[in-house]
């Protein structure tokens, strides 16, 4: 059995190989694993960095979302009032008789009371008292409606107050009582102010 001879360099190839060497870039050394019981050491700048850190969650107090905001004193609603929209309504009776029964001074021929019925309850009970009273010939009626209480709850939807106050004028300008009535508006306070309304029906035919 024959060895196999170790192939050595010649000194030209070894003169080669010194040459490569000295343009090799040396690899760092892969850095220890740090053992839990001992002490880290940080270097003066990450010292600084962890200080200032620790200054500053020292000056951030913990919040909540809103804990400051203030509640406001009055609620901003846009939409007009049921008085303005009233108000604004064309004039559909004498302008005279108008007047008179802005006053008071008209007094009603009948009046129903709806003050403390739901919505379901009013409806029908507003549809039927106009029905019969445009029958019977009568012109000016009068409906309570109160002037509601106030249950907003501070959403993002204001909630009006009274709303009988405000679905009975809506009530009264659709549907088969539109065709009945010729003018609306709020009562004088003789017959209820805000928390009424003077409702004056078309002649019957």
């Amino acid at each position: 059995m024959t060895r196999r001879r170790t192939k050595t360099l010649s000194d030209e190839d070894r003169s080669l190989w010194d040459e490569v060497k000295k343009t090799a870039i040396p690899l760092r050394a892969s850095a220890k694993p740090v053992r839990h019981d001992q002490p880290v050491h940080l270097a003066p700048k990450a010292i600084e960095r962890t200080e200032a850190t620790k200054s500053l969650h020292q000056h951030i107090k913990e919040f909540e979302l809103g804990s400051k905001a203030k509640t406001p004193k009055a609620r901003h609603n846009l939409m007009p009032s049921i008085s303005d929209d009233i108000m604004r309504a064309p004039l559909q009776m004498d302008h005279k008789k108008f007047g008179k029964m802005r006053r008071g001074k008209l007094a009603p021929e009948a009046r129903i009371d709806l003050h403390g019925m739901t919505m379901a309850q009013a409806h029908p009970a507003l549809t039927n008292f106009i029905i019969s009273s445009h029958a019977r010939g009568l012109r000016l009626v009068l409906v309570i409606t109160g002037k509601g209480k106030d249950r907003d709850e501070g959403g993002p939807i204001p909630t009006r107050i009274g709303v009988l106050k405000n679905q009975v004028p809506h009530w009264l300008r659709s549907g088969p009582l539109r065709l009945l009535v010729m003018q609306v508006n709020e009562a004088h306070l003789s017959h209820g102010g805000s928390g009424a309304y003077y409702v004056y029906l078309r002649r019957s035919r």
